[in-house]
């Protein structure tokens, strides 16, 4: 190599890799954003010009191509991978993508060696990073039953810390046994619940959790880890649907109580509302001490509790002089057809970091039931692929996960607090689900949407 050749691609000197990776994944993001000369380089080496004669390739240059290639694969895998995960307990019935970015084809590596190897960069493997090698860990973590959309956050450090968790942290495969059978415990609470009131109370109203019944090991983790990691109050804000079910498996309603209202034996003249709208509180036990729970009290009107929540969360923040919000969180549990159509979400999005009225990151989780009313396709419902489109306004990561499977829910809420108590930002959790009955009690969802119910049924 001559001298002039060495100063044109000194820069691909190992000592470079950090930022070369850095360059190019700007230029994977943006062409545009970068300069015209990366511009004209990285061109050349994705595709690079047919060679007359076989003796004129540069097996230099050629392995540079590969290596580039596959780190563009690798990319992909971390932009797009979501798309292909297995979030959908109902399988791909209402939508389904190609995404040809994860294909090897595209990236042209379809017949390449198999015993070579490559630099994985910042990706982290545990066996030879050969290409079936890299392809297979990036499928396990990127394609299960857990999405990760993380890459539209500007906070290179947030998403930094995001890439790292979600890449090296293997924990949502080390639940111990004692973790399973609590998970067992709740899920079985969360199911014996609806289908005792299903019987006894026939055709009454309660809009239930059937189908999305892994909300309750969902709360529960985020009440003891947060109860470990200092949270002292935590509250709530939801709708109606699984009202009953959170009072009572999470709030620790008395079930009585509870019984009491279905058979009109409380007296009804200082509220005036049903079971489905009330709130509660009380004091749970965890390993970090004493948590206080509030279930705010909610009207029919979707979403108007979600911005009073908030001011309530920053009130008792002030309270309690909890500036970095260490104390106190806000969780608020939204439906999918409300939190993609209506504009107060928006809005209570657009106060999140404001200096007056920002309440150091909430938690917000989407109970996807995949149906709004009686409307389950989606171009009737938004315009946007997903329902948790409208978070990325303020560069929030969201974690779709799979509700039939509840050790990765378990997984992506203690993610997304642990996110949430080291950046103060708000996290989504997108909880994709299906709802096993009507959109009430005395609706019968077959005359409206049967393709979905003879899979929920089947």
């Amino acid at each position: 190599m001559n001298t002039q050749q060495y100063q044109n691609e000194s820069f691909l000197d190992g000592n470079q890799a950090a930022f070369l990776e850095q360059i190019y994944q700007q230029y994977l993001h943006d062409p545009s954003s970068v300069d015209a000369q990366w511009q004209t380089y990285f061109e050349a080496i994705a595709h690079p010009p047919s060679a007359v004669a076989a003796p004129c390739i540069d097996p230099t240059m050629e392995r540079r191509s590969l290596q580039l290639r596959v780190s563009r694969l690798i990319n992909a895998y971390r932009y797009l991978g979501h798309l292909e995960a297995d979030t959908n307990p109902l399988g791909h019935y209402a939508y389904k993508v190609s995404v040809p970015q994860l294909m090897l084809e595209h990236h042209e590596l379809e017949n390449i060696d198999p015993t070579l190897t490559f630099d994985p960069g910042s990706f982290n493997i545990q066996t030879a990073p050969t290409l079936q090698n890299i392809v297979h860990a990036l499928r396990e973590t990127y394609v299960r039953t857990t999405g990760f959309e993380y890459m539209h956050i500007l906070d290179v450090q947030e998403k930094r810390w995001l890439q790292r968790r979600i890449e090296t942290d293997l924990a949502r495969d080390k639940l111990t046994h004692p973790e399973r059978r609590k998970i067992l415990e709740q899920l079985t609470a969360a199911e014996g619940f609806e289908l005792y009131l299903h019987r006894r109370y026939v055709g009454q109203k309660r809009f239930g959790l059937e189908g999305g019944e892994s909300l309750i090991p969902l709360l529960q983790t985020l009440i003891h880890e947060g109860g470990k990691q200092g949270l002292q109050e935590i509250a709530i804000g939801m709708a109606h649907r699984g009202r009953l079910n959170v009072l009572t498996n999470v709030l620790c309603k008395p079930a009585g109580e509870l019984f009491s209202e279905f058979e009109g034996k409380i007296d009804e003249t200082y509220t005036g509302d049903v079971k489905y709208h009330k709130g509660f509180s009380c004091d749970v036990s965890t390993e970090g001490g004493p948590v206080h729970l509030v279930l705010a009290f909610n009207p029919s009107h979707l979403e108007i509790v979600s911005p009073v929540m908030e001011g309530s969360v920053r009130a008792r923040q002030d309270r309690r002089h909890d500036k970095d919000g260490d104390q106190v969180l806000g969780v608020s549990i939204h439906g999918d057809a409300a939190f993609a159509g209506q504009g107060v979400v928006m809005e209570t999005f657009n106060m999140a970091q404001t200096r007056g009225y920002r309440t150091r990151g909430t938690i917000h989780i989407v109970i996807n039931n995949q149906i709004g009313f009686t409307t389950s396709t989606v171009s009737d419902s938004r315009s946007t692929y997903y329902p948790t489109d409208v978070a990325k306004m303020i560069n929030a990561p969201i974690f779709h996960v799979n509700g039939d499977d509840p050790e990765a829910v378990v997984y992506a809420t203690k993610l997304a607090l642990e996110y949430r108590q080291q950046f103060q930002k708000d996290v989504v959790i997108d909880l994709v689900c299906y709802r096993r009955l009507g959109h009430n009690e005395a609706d019968e969802p077959n005359m409206t949407q049967p393709v979905m119910y003879s899979i929920i049924r089947g």
